[in-house]
Order: C-alpha cells, then sequence, then structure tokens
C-alpha cells in the first residue's frame, strides 16, 4: 500500500512539471509573439557565439540572454514609447505634442523608442547574424585602477657638482705624496702631498721680515713707522692665504720665525679620489690637476625614456632604482632635469635622476632600472582595438541595442597596455564594439549618404 503511494506521489509530481514546462515554454513563445515576431534562440550580449534554446544566464558572463527575433513586423506602435513628435521632411522641428509644423504644413509623425529615427545622426543598423559573422565583439567602458608602470634603462653617474678638482697655486716641485691611488677615500683636511715652491718660500721670507720691521719699529718715535710695518704684515699674511698657506702654518711662521721649506696641500672636500696626477718630484702649474674628488654620499642616475613616454615624466616625479643582481633592493628617486633634446639614433631622452647613495651601493658607470610609477586616477579605458583611427578622426562604436551602432567621436589619452584612455566622448559603463570595428567602419561608409565618412 505504501509502494502504491508513493509511486502516485512521484507520478503527479513529474506531470505538475511537465505542465510547467510546458506553460513556461508557452508563456516565452506568447510573451515573444506580442510583437509579432518569432524568437528564433537567446543568446550572450558578450559572447554572441553562445546560444540557447532557452531564456537564462550565461554560463561564462552571468549576463541575462537576450532574444534573437525572426525577421518581420516591427513592434506594434502602441507598445512602444513615444519620445517626441517631428516633421518627416525637416526633422530637426520636434514637438512634445502632435501637431503640424506651421513652416511647412506637414502633419508631425511620432518618434517611437528604439526606432531607427529615435537613434544619433550616423547610426547604423547591424544585424545580430552579420555581426557574428564578421566576429564583431563588445567591451565596457571602465575606469583604469591601480597605476601605471614606465621603466627605462640608466646608468649611474657622479653628481657633478659634488666633484673637487684640486689644483696648486704656485709653481713648484712635488716632494711628497701621502694619498698615492686612485679610489682612495679622504676626509676634508687630509694632507695630500707636499709641495717645494720658491715663489711661496720668497713670499715666507717677506713675511718673516716684515715681522721684524714690525718689531725694530716697536720703539720708534714716529707711530706712522710702527702702522706701516703693521700694514706690510697684514699685505704678506693675505699672499700667504691666497696660496692656500693655512692659518695654522702661518701662525707656525710667526711663532717659529723660519721658513716652511715645502708647503702641505690638505684636501678641501671629502670623497673617493676618481683621477690622480700626482707623483713625486713632478713639477706642477696652476694649470696642473692634481686630483678629482667624488663625494658619492648623492649620485646621478642617467635615464633612457623612450619617446612615447616622455609627456608622463615630469620634474620631482618620484621614482625608484632597481639592480638586476642586488635581490630586489630599490633605492628612492627623483626627477631633478629633464635634457631637451631626443637622442635621434635611440629615439630616447635623457632625464637625471638624484639618489642617495648609503654604504655607496650606487657605483658611477653602473646599469640599473629606473620604474616610474603614475596613478591613473580612475580615467576611463576601452581596448585599444575599439578605436578606429582615419587619421582626421577617432570613432569608437556604440552599441545603442537591437543592431544599432553609433559612431562616436573621441580624444583619446595614453596607451595602458591592452587599453587606451579615453578623455571625452564615452561614459562609464556604455558597451563598445571592441573586435570588429574596422568592418562595422566600412559598414558606416557604405551605408552613408556620401558614401564616406572621416
Amino acid at each position: 500500500m505504501k509502494t502504491l503511494l508513493g509511486a502516485i506521489v512521484v507520478a503527479a509530481v513529474l506531470a505538475g512539471g511537465f505542465i510547467s514546462g510546458i506553460w513556461y515554454a508557452r508563456r516565452g513563445v506568447t510573451g515573444a509573439a506580442k510583437n509579432g515576431r518569432k524568437v528564433l534562440y537567446w543568446m550572450d550580449p558578450m559572447h554572441p557565439a553562445y546560444k540557447s534554446d532557452k531564456p537564462g544566464i550565461a554560463p561564462d558572463c552571468g549576463m541575462k540572454l537576450e532574444p534573437v527575433y525572426e525577421e518581420g513586423p516591427a513592434p506594434a506602435a502602441e507598445s512602444r514609447k513615444v519620445l517626441r513628435y517631428q516633421d518627416p521632411q525637416d526633422p530637426k522641428y520636434t514637438s512634445e505634442k502632435p501637431g503640424i509644423n506651421p513652416e511647412t504644413g506637414n502633419d508631425l509623425v511620432p518618434v517611437y523608442e528604439g526606432s531607427a529615427e529615435s537613434m544619433p545622426a550616423g547610426t547604423i543598423n547591424v544585424s545580430v547574424e552579420k555581426q557574428q559573422t564578421i566576429g564583431v565583439k563588445f567591451a565596457t567602458v571602465e575606469g583604469a585602477a591601480g597605476a601605471e608602470t614606465i621603466r627605462a634603462n640608466g646608468r649611474v653617474a657622479q653628481d657633478e657638482t659634488k666633484v673637487t678638482r684640486v689644483h696648486p697655486k704656485v709653481d713648484g716641485w712635488i716632494h711628497k705624496v701621502d694619498v698615492d691611488f686612485t679610489g682612495q677615500l679622504v676626509k676634508a683636511g687630509d694632507p695630500l702631498l707636499t709641495i717645494y715652491s720658491p715663489d711661496m718660500l720668497a713670499s715666507e721670507q717677506e713675511f718673516l721680515l716684515a715681522l721684524r720691521a714690525r718689531d725694530s719699529m716697536k720703539s720708534s718715535p714716529s707711530p706712522e713707522a710702527y702702522e706701516n710695518s703693521e700694514i706690510l704684515i697684514e699685505a704678506a699674511r693675505r699672499r700667504l692665504e691666497l696660496w692656500d698657506l693655512s692659518a695654522a702654518q702661518i701662525s707656525e711662521l710667526e711663532r717659529t720665525r723660519k721658513p716652511i721649506r715645502t708647503v702641505t696641500l690638505y684636501s678641501p672636500a671629502a670623497g673617493y679620489v676618481m683621477s690622480r696626477n700626482a707623483f713625486p718630484s713632478q713639477r706642477v702649474t696652476p694649470e696642473t690637476e692634481l686630483y678629482a674628488i667624488s663625494d658619492l654620499s648623492r649620485v646621478w642616475i642617467m635615464a633612457d625614456v623612450f619617446e612615447s613616454d616622455i609627456p608622463k615624466v615630469r620634474l620631482g616625479q618620484a621614482a625608484t632604482i632597481t639592480q638586476a643582481f642586488a635581490g630586489g633592493i630599490s633605492i628612492p628617486a627623483k626627477v631633478t632635469y629633464i635634457q631637451p633634446q631626443v637622442d635621434p639614433a635611440t629615439r630616447t631622452l635623457k632625464v637625471r635622476l638624484e639618489a642617495a647613495n648609503a654604504n655607496t651601493r650606487l657605483k658611477p658607470d653602473m646599469f640599473v632600472v629606473v620604474e616610474f610609477r603614475l596613478a591613473l586616477d580612475g580615467r576611463l579605458t576601452v581596448p585599444a582595438d575599439a578605436v578606429v583611427n582615419t587619421g582626421l578622426r577617432k570613432t569608437v562604436f556604440v552599441d545603442r541595442g537591437n543592431g544599432y551602432l553609433e559612431p562616436r567621436g573621441v580624444e583619446t589619452g595614453e596607451r595602458i597596455g591592452e587599453r587606451v584612455q579615453v578623455n571625452s566622448g564615452l561614459r562609464a559603463g556604455e558597451r563598445v564594439v571592441s573586435s570588429g570595428a574596422f568592418l562595422i567602419d566600412s559598414e558606416a561608409q557604405l551605408k552613408s549618404p556620401g558614401g564616406s565618412h572621416d
């Protein structure tokens, strides 16, 4: 008895499902037939290749399937919304109410929502079947998020403002060299070498004579003679200072009253010796560059930025410096100068950055990678293939539904990967042709009154 009762319940459920399915199918067909057209199938608006014989949701993108109707009479006017009334011979004359154009005497006709007359000028209709044949695909206008990274090759260079070149100020011969190899680290005030200079020795003798003259004038009854001796001492002292004799050395002369035969030359700055031209017994003149000392606590990076990326780089912009062999360590840097001329051979522009160089990690002439990170600020973008560039204008085809495609002029900006920035002409969320836009453009030219458009 229980088995029989269970079989009856199962049969009732199956019968109810079968009847519901028939009712749902008839309801869908009836709904589709209200407009006098038969539904052939349902398709994914984002991927027209996907078809179904029933309404539902596309499994790949989650969008609602749209019906594709059999060619037939247009939907009844009563079932569509009237947007406006216009003169059929003068479409520019419109009204919100039916009536007559007083200038032409023509009756105003209704313009229904979804009709060709309601579309913007230049809009064409391409059937779904034809779109599938030519491979039309659609994409959404989106706001770019995050940041874009520009990479450029760079070379480390000395900061030219931190290079000190050491010259003697007198003729003479090098007696002893204290800093005797390139690359040596020196501090400000370290002894570099000693020089024997007859001119310096003569100036020391003049200073000592002026000191003796002043001492002898202390007992002179003429105060003017004593003042003149002081003037001579100051003149001799000033000459020794101009020849880089230190205050300690001058004080030593004044204390011992004996000339210093060889004068020590001290380092005027701290840094690394990048070049050396000082050897014992070498004759030197004021034109002789003895040392070039570079402070490498800060360095320059000369980056080669490609011509297409030049508008994205500006003075004061932050960047990071990385080395392929440094284990991912990055060093912050800042753009301090942009050269005014592009290299005609490489089509790159030299951009100078400054970076702190702790522990002298960056060595002069070392190759590095420079990364400029740019915030996108939510700019609208479309796939690059969606823009048809004829040279005179840039056009994007906007999906208006029911096969209508509107050609809309746009202004584009920077390219971001496979997408391009749109500065004007589109709104976020609009659907545009992303594949097959050139074929749609050809179709629009054929359907345009003049046979072509810009």
